[in-house]
């Protein structure tokens, strides 16, 4: 059995505002309060929060970006998920597409669905409202 997430989010910011949120190590650390590392290119290294999550950067664009996500948690021999977000601009600002699939289990895929929200997109669309509008 598959598990997988299909989730949506608006933030306030443009797509390419958006975009530097998700790939700047400098801005990762501003809004999640954690270090992050994205290489932007194909084989790329990617980190968030502190470490916790790693992978590889699989796709990188303008608008769309994807990488391997596995967490310091889970078992070695846990094979990493895939996280592909697609950015569409949007009245409110930017449409985020997330796709998260591969999770080795039904509590993984649970936790992480509620965590895309509390620890990922209500910390950036805060960032973007609060700080960045200052």
């Amino acid at each position: 059995m598959a598990y997988d997430l299909s989730l949506e989010f608006t933030l306030s910011g443009k797509p390419t505002r958006v975009m530097q949120l998700l790939t700047d190590p400098v801005l990762i650390r501003k809004w999640s309060g954690g270090d992050g590392v994205l290489e932007k290119k194909v084989g790329g290294r990617f980190e968030m929060f502190d470490g916790w999550v790693y992978g590889e950067v699989l796709k990188i664009t303008d608008n769309e970006l994807s990488y391997t996500w596995k967490t310091t948690d889970w078992p070695e021999d846990t094979k990493p998920t895939e996280v592909h977000y697609l950015l569409k601009a949007d009245e409110a600002g930017t449409r985020v597409i997330l796709k998260h699939t591969g999770f080795p289990n039904e509590d993984e895929m649970k936790s992480h669905k509620s965590g895309w929200t509390d620890f990922f997109f209500d910390p950036m669309e805060d960032f973007i409202l609060i700080i960045d509008k200052s």
